[in-house]
């Protein structure tokens, strides 16, 4: 005997109803998104037409930690408090993230920090969703969905990638698991946050590769390149490990300066000395803000990566190392944008090694980097297809799956849920990936016996 067909009324009225929840949401999302974008253009362009405020970032930083210590409450966790809360709501999340962070980030930037702009995009679209559903009164589950689809607005918004956006939203919660329970209402706060920050005009980089393939096979045309498909194996092993050692970087840091200056305030102060010491001994600014653009000619960026020498073969390191020292000094942004200037400047290293296409192998780096980094292989495959178009999505599916399970355990947001481990002898299941690396943090053992 036939299934029932569900109720279809019922089921359209549910879908209005999201609808229209999320009409008004994605338009304040996206707005302030569009601010945001805006702001931090200006604040790179007067950095770059003011090389001398770097000089200024240690009393930058000390505004940074004074402003959330002072009105922070409990947003100082960002984008880990967010999915915390969608996993178990009750922490809430304060409405004063959104500009708390937006400020601190245009700071940041002002001045000469080495950080992203998603933890930005994405907090705005969590305190405010956050703050929308306490508005309707939104409970249980309606309320983590609408904190799934404020995530979603907020990041799609920031890269114009709707269906990646909406991927990201449910892949980032656990690694290894999706619900699909709010894969539809995260797709229309996504689209519509999209469609409102580009109507104020914001742009959006283009990305474009120029590489076309035409492989044969015994006088046959093929879909794959079985030489190319070998050389993306071997450069996303090396994407995941540089996705681990991004995240775990970070987190040294982080228990380095905690437990060596203790106080917040002097950890600011020395993070921005380093930067400026490590500026410096470079002679540009190339490593800086968030790296899309290089206000140099020669300069190494994201865009310049894309193209034959267009990147040192240690650029990826350069941008590790700062981006690491900015975040875990206390100053605020975000980690994809690093990543994505990460995996492009590696790709276009190791394209030159392995004689690859430069622009292929820096679009692999720029999506497999983020994806071993996040655990959200799924999300970063469909980015790459909005981003550099289908050709080749069988590589970046390869890349981003292989360098996802090369990672291993860690990741850049603590907050993430062990679901399905990745190995099977790995025991840890449904812990967190911050509860993970503290079990098994000899670091801060040996720095707290050192302290004593």
């Amino acid at each position: 005997m036939p299934h029932p067909l569900p109720n279809s009324p019922s089921t359209l009225l549910v879908l209005l109803r999201w609808l229209l929840l999320l009409i008004p949401l994605a338009f304040v999302v996206g707005s302030l998104n569009a601010l945001f974008l805006y702001l931090l253009d200006y604040a790179s362009h007067t950095r770059a037409d003011n090389p001398y405020l770097l000089y200024f970032l240690p009393l930058a930083g000390l505004v940074v930690v004074f402003i959330y210590r002072r009105f922070g409450k409990n947003s100082e966790s960002g984008n880990n408090l967010i999915i915390d809360e969608i996993h178990q709501p009750g922490a809430g999340i304060p409405a004063r993230m959104a500009p708390l962070v937006l400020i601190s980030t245009v700071v940041t930037h002002l001045f000469g920090g080495s950080a992203g702009r998603e933890g930005t995009a994405v907090q705005i679209g969590g305190a405010c969703s956050a703050a929308y559903g306490k508005l309707f009164k939104l409970s249980g589950r309606d309320y983590q969905i609408l904190l799934s689809a404020g995530v979603a607005a907020g990041f799609s918004a920031l890269f114009s990638t709707p269906l990646a956006a909406t991927i990201f939203a449910i892949e980032v919660l656990a690694v290894g698991r999706i619900r699909f329970d709010s894969v539809i209402p995260a797709l229309f706060a996504a689209i519509l946050a999209d469609l409102v920050c580009s109507a104020w005009g914001t742009p959006h980089t283009q990305y474009k590769i120029d590489f076309l393939e035409h492989v044969m096979l015994f006088e046959h045309v093929v879909h794959v390149d079985l030489i190319m498909l070998g050389k993306v194996l071997i450069a996303a092993v090396a994407f995941g490990i540089t996705g681990y050692l991004f995240g775990e970087t970070v987190f040294v840091l982080k228990d380095i300066f905690k437990h060596v200056f203790k106080n917040p305030y002097l950890i600011a102060v020395i993070g921005g000395l380093i930067v400026i010491g490590i500026v410096s001994l470079i002679g540009n600014q190339d490593y800086i803000g968030l790296g899309v653009n290089s206000y140099r000619e020669g300069g190494v960026s994201i865009i310049s990566a894309f193209n034959e020498g267009g990147a040192e073969w240690y650029s990826w390191m350069l941008k590790l190392l700062l981006t690491a020292i900015t975040l875990a000094a206390g100053f605020k942004g975000g980690e994809v944008t690093p990543l994505f200037f990460i995996g492009a400047t590696l790709g276009n290293t190791l394209a030159w090694i392995m004689g690859a296409p430069v622009d292929l192998f820096a679009a692999i780096g720029f999506i497999a980097v983020f994806a071993a980094a996040t655990n959200t292989p799924l999300a970063c495959t469909i980015m790459g297809v909005e981003l550099f178009g289908s050709d080749h999505l069988l590589y970046f599916a390869v890349a981003c799956f292989v360098a996802y399970y090369f990672s291993g355990h860690t990741g850049i947001y603590s907050a993430q849920r062990v679901a399905v481990p990745k190995s099977t002898n790995f025991a840890a299941h449904e812990k967190t990936l911050g509860e993970i690396r503290a079990a098994n943090n000899r670091l801060v053992s040996w720095l707290k016996k050192r302290s004593k």
